[in-house]
């Protein structure tokens, strides 16, 4: 377990404090005239993502993590478990459901994942930033329906449902942002 001081801090460092894990988003070396030096920082819980403002004392030791981000393929989904596989030892590795939350619906089998690790411990899985996906349900699309109308609900193959433009029909694949959850084109 390596401690790092607050002369150290870097952005993106990865830290633990009180056995949860961060990592800096921003910091400042404050020198008041009067009393001591302090550091003023922001932090980012990497398990919910949640920002925290916090000062301490200059020199204060926090004990460091190495963050690692590994690219992996997604094979399957078993129903308990979402399987990947480290691209470059072939070895597999099961998620449990719950633990990738919302990020599930923009999983497609065989797409390339980050998942983030602190140490050895697994943190997150982001799914690719843009998906290639059938349209599977939708209401039809009518002759004059332009790219200017409205939208409607439609399902994609990973079960998610997003707003697409009047004109899609069932069958088409089109391209999807997944931070926002965006239909971005035709491919």
């Amino acid at each position: 377990m390596a401690t790092i001081s607050t002369a150290d801090f870097k952005n993106g460092m990865g830290l633990k404090v009180d056995g949860k894990y961060y990592s800096i988003i921003e910091f400042q070396h404050v020198k008041p005239g009067k009393g001591g030096a302090f550091v003023r920082y922001k932090l980012r819980d990497l398990r919910s993502g949640r920002v925290l403002e916090q000062t301490c004392n200059a020199g204060t030791k926090f004990e460091s993590v190495q963050l690692i981000t590994r690219e992996m393929q997604y094979l399957y989904n078993d129903g308990n478990d979402y399987y990947f596989m480290d691209n470059e030892t072939f070895e597999q590795i099961p998620v449990p459901t719950d633990f990738i939350g919302d990020n599930a619906k923009w999983l497609k089998e065989n797409d390339t994942c980050q998942l983030l690790y602190a140490d050895t411990e697994l943190l997150g899985v982001t799914p690719p930033m843009f998906i290639e996906v059938v349209v599977t349900k939708t209401d039809p699309g009518f002759k004059g329906d332009t790219v200017q109308g409205g939208t409607k609900p439609a399902e994609i193959e990973t079960g998610a449902t997003i707003q697409v433009p009047m004109y899609l029909n069932e069958g088409e694949t089109i391209k999807v942002d997944t931070r926002d959850g965006k239909f971005v084109g035709r491919v």
